[in-house]
């Protein structure tokens, strides 16, 4: 792998930041902006991704315009031994958007393990907080639900192309 060119890694960022052209060929488009080829922007991003300068390209759906009006953050007092394992199986629960360990900071805040889960009502949440706290089970002391109540931020760091 070769160190990548500051300049065009800086163009592609700020040229995808947005999401991509919504046609047949979305990175034949950005090349032609970028003035290469479609091969030398995908290789170029493939550097970007194993270098860790990008983590995906993925999908970044509405969930509002989808009918999920019922959104909650679950946060859950794990035990350390033991929030590996656990939180690996709560990410990979079909109705877990994003799942992630975070620092507790007692006394006010004893969380350390965080979960996204969407529904269309309030009982199909309920029945989700309710699968989750059987999966975790002893292991888990302590758990609150925080409600979204609007979108608060859908994008990522945002480059400058100067």
């Amino acid at each position: 792998m070769q160190p990548m060119n500051d300049a065009l890694t800086r163009k592609i960022m700020a040229a995808t930041q947005d999401g991509l052209p919504v046609c047949e060929h979305p990175y034949r488009v950005i090349a032609d902006q970028l003035g290469i080829t479609e091969s030398a922007l995908l290789e170029a991003m493939n550097n970007m991704l194993s270098q860790g300068l990008i983590r995906r390209i993925g999908l970044v759906p509405n969930h509002y315009a989808l009918g999920y009006r019922f959104n909650l953050m679950t946060v859950w007092d794990i035990d350390d031994g033991e929030i590996q394992q656990l939180g690996k199986q709560v990410g990979q629960l079909s109705f877990v958007s994003h799942c992630y360990q975070r620092p507790r900071k007692p006394p006010d805040w004893n969380f350390n393990l965080f979960a996204m889960v969407h529904g269309r009502s309030e009982d199909e949440v309920n029945q989700q907080v309710a699968i989750i706290q059987r999966l975790l089970g002893s292991a888990c002391s302590e758990m609150a639900q925080l409600n979204s109540v609007k979108i608060l931020k859908k994008t990522g760091l945002r480059i400058r192309n100067d």
